[in-house]
């Protein structure tokens, strides 16, 4: 094996029996999620938390950030719907998180698409030390300085690959990194896995980027090992869309089955059904991917 493929964490075969081990453990534990996160997808986040088995809080207030911060296994940061209000509450709750060692997730939503945006979410990187980041290649490319359009806060194009774009942001930023699309790329010390479950309903509607993340948050709350977590929360999230989109009859009908589904699959059936691939570390060409859910 050569040294460049050496994983650090479990290996893909592993990851599915360990994905169902994963759920089983939030479902079982129910680890409270402190969301700092926009207007768009709150309630959509907070019904995914409670289909995963975990449990939703939403609070932004700068008074109150820091008591409810110290209450959750898991904390998550995102910039969809930012004021500079919101930013300095996610500072003041991202430096609580790391006080009391509690994981951080970071949703760069739109980043590059306004100055305000990419230097908030820098910023917080800069301040608070982060465990996860997931966001489009779009986003996650202005996280590195690597060119790219993002509109509004959807990616468009970008000039590198999303696998090359994952490592990038995981060794300049020292963390964790999903970059998800038609196939997510996780990217943590001395790994890169590739998750190819999914479905290209995802992108028909609003949010579901969000719920990856808040997904990765849930398995995050209850696993140490946070690239092996955030890989198997995005398998699990995407295998759920699979079976979803297979009795939906359009958008409307899909948003319904997919937290059906999350809700309803098994440990056994997360087993069966995530792809998970270790890739190597080398920059290797990559497809090509929008930014997508």
């Amino acid at each position: 094996m050569r040294a460049d493929r050496v994983p650090v964490g479990p290996l893909p075969a592993e990851l599915a029996e360990l994905a169902s081990e994963w759920l089983a453990r939030v479902r079982e534990r129910r680890p409270l999620v402190h969301h700092i996160t926009n207007f768009v997808a709150m309630n959509d986040t907070a019904n995914v938390t409670l289909a995963v088995g975990a449990l939703p809080v939403m609070a932004h207030a700068r008074e109150e950030v820091e008591d409810m911060t110290a209450l959750a296994s898991a904390l998550v940061l995102n910039i969809g719907t930012l004021t500079p209000a919101w930013v300095e509450s996610m500072l003041v709750a991202g430096r609580c998180a790391n006080r009391n060692g509690i994981p951080v997730v970071l949703d760069p939503v739109g980043v590059g698409a306004t100055p305000l945006r990419t230097a908030s979410a820098l910023r917080i990187l800069d301040q608070v030390e982060v465990g996860v980041v997931r966001g489009n290649l779009g986003e996650m490319s202005h996280l590195v300085g690597v060119d790219a359009e993002v509109r509004g806060v959807e990616s468009v194009a970008a000039a590198a690959a999303p696998d090359v774009v994952a490592r990038r942001v995981a060794d300049n930023h020292g963390v964790v990194a999903a970059v998800t699309g038609a196939r997510d790329w996780v990217a943590g010390p001395g790994r890169l896995l590739a998750v190819d479950n999914g479905h290209p309903m995802l992108q028909r509607i609003t949010g579901t980027g969000c719920m990856a993340t808040t997904v990765i948050a849930c398995f995050v709350a209850v696993v140490d090992d946070a690239a092996s977590a955030a890989a198997a929360g995005l398998a699990y999230f995407g295998y759920a869309a699979e079976v979803a989109a297979s009795r939906a009859t359009g958008p409307g009908s899909f948003r319904a089955a997919l937290l059906d589904c999350l809700a309803a699959l098994s440990p056994g059936d997360v087993r069966r059904g995530v792809r998970v691939q270790e890739k190597a570390q080398s920059a290797t060409p990559g497809r090509k991917e929008d930014g997508g859910p």
